[in-house]
Formats: structure tokens, C-alpha cells, sequence
């Protein structure tokens, strides 16, 4: 139980600006396996998101209300995955060669496809978010908690099935891609099916939204090893961004028809 509570508290300090006790130190050996926690980490995104919603509504309209809680969402995480996203979205864009999208994916400085990106996804997340509002809170909540933890399963499975690209040792994601073990991918999909199966009581039909995160997830896995025979951290980021939204509106298209 100790390991158990020192490998959650490790995806807490990697993945999000949370403080842990002192006594839980970072060690790039449980960096791996914390990674079956990473689904429990997006509950904890998507109840601190929600509550900002929800005490914003009292004072403020929707849009602020949503941009108030994407704002705390953005903190929580320190833009951890927005900035994966601008970085692949810089990398791929302007790269032609492995070597060289691995090069301006490291560069810090964010160039004009990442701010496009960035633009775009967070765009189409207030839009989503503020259509999803006409949910009650309960129901939004679950939506919340089905889109951060499926899009972070989604990038678990891209660390499982693919290999990390980069040989430098110093990349702060590297120890992420060691040795994911079956038994790290089963409780991932276990924390990652409980906000599933409350979105199933609701309809059914509601789990179709899992066909669209797994084929860009396929689509990724494949476009990523195309062009750089594996993934990065980025693309990790990446990937979870692209599959929050792609959940978002999935929910919102099959609203329209139930």
C-alpha cells in the first residue's frame, strides 16, 4: 500500500504543480510505473476544473465560467500537455526528418505552427465546454471525468505500444517509457473504466465515443512512428489534448441524435 500511495503521489509531482509531502522524492525508477496512475491523475484536472465552473456560475456567465475553469485546468497542469501539443504541432509542421522534428520539438521557443495549435484546440475546447454547459452539473462532471481520464489512457496505450524515440538520456520523459509492464496497463484501464461505466448508465449509446479515441489513437501511434520511428513526450501531450476534444464533440454529436 505505501509503494502503491509513493507511485501516485510520483504521477501527481511529474504530471501535475500539486505539492506531495517531502517524503515522497522524485525517483525516475517509479516514474514508469506511476504511469498506471496517470488516468486518476485527470479526475483530479476534471473536479478542480468543475468546481471552478461551478462557484463561477454564481457570479459569471458561461464563457467566463468556462474559460475561469479551463484557466485552472491550464495551471493544475502547468500547460504540461499544451505545451506537448504546440511542440508537435512546431516539430511536424516545420520538420522533415526525424532528426530535425526531434530538434525544434526540444527547442523551448514556440514557433508559429505551435501557436496555431494551440489557438485552434483551445478554441474548439470553450466552444465544446460552453454547449456541454446545457448538461446539468452531475452529468457535466461525468463528461469531465470520461474526457481526462480517456484521453490520458489513450496516451498510456501509445507508451505501451510503440518506443520512445529520443536516445538522449537527459529527457525529463524517458524514464516515463520504461519497462510499462501489462499489469501498469490494467490498472490504467481499470481507473480509466469506472468514469466509463457511469457514462454508460446514463445510455449506452454514450460509449461510442470510445471509436473515435481509439482510431486517432491508432492514427497517432502510426503517424508518430512514420516519422519518427516512436513517440516523445510530446506527443504524449499531444495525444491526451487531441483526444479530450475529439471526446468533447463526440458527446456533443451524439446529444443531437438521443
Amino acid at each position: 500500500m505505501k509503494r502503491e500511495l509513493h507511485l501516485f503521489l510520483t504521477a501527481i509531482m511529474f504530471y501535475t504543480r500539486i505539492p506531495v509531502p517531502r517524503w515522497a522524492a522524485y525517483d525516475a525508477d517509479n516514474l514508469s510505473a506511476a504511469t498506471r496512475y496517470f488516468p486518476l491523475v485527470g479526475y483530479i484536472v476534471a473536479m478542480v476544473s468543475w468546481l471552478v465552473y461551478i462557484a463561477c456560475r454564481y457570479l459569471f456567465s458561461v464563457e467566463i465560467s468556462v474559460i475561469m475553469s479551463t484557466l485552472a485546468g491550464v495551471l493544475l497542469t502547468g500547460a504540461f500537455h499544451e505545451d506537448g501539443l504546440a511542440d508537435v504541432c512546431d516539430g511536424f509542421g516545420g520538420g522533415w526528418t526525424k532528426e530535425k522534428i526531434l530538434s525544434i520539438m526540444k527547442d523551448s521557443r514556440v514557433g508559429t505552427y505551435g501557436v496555431v495549435g494551440l489557438i485552434f484546440i483551445l478554441a474548439l475546447k470553450f466552444f465544446s465546454l460552453v454547449q456541454l454547459s446545457i448538461f446539468d452539473s452531475w452529468h457535466l462532471v461525468l463528461v469531465l471525468l470520461v474526457a481526462h481520464s480517456l484521453s490520458r489512457m489513450a496516451a498510456v496505450f501509445i507508451i505501451y505500444f510503440s518506443v520512445y524515440a529520443r536516445e538522449d538520456a537527459d529527457s525529463k520523459s524517458k524514464p516515463v517509457a520504461r519497462q510499462l509492464s501489462t499489469e501498469n496497463l490494467a490498472v490504467a484501464t481499470l481507473w480509466t473504466i469506472i468514469p466509463l461505466a457511469g457514462l454508460m448508465y446514463i445510455d449506452v449509446f454514450c460509449l461510442l465515443i470510445i471509436i473515435p479515441v481509439i482510431g486517432l489513437t491508432i492514427y497517432l501511434r502510426w503517424y508518430f512512428n512514420k516519422w519518427i520511428d516512436g513517440y516523445t513526450g510530446d506527443c504524449l501531450g499531444a495525444t491526451q489534448q487531441l483526444n479530450e476534444i475529439v471526446i468533447y464533440l463526440s458527446v456533443i454529436a451524439l446529444w443531437k441524435f438521443m
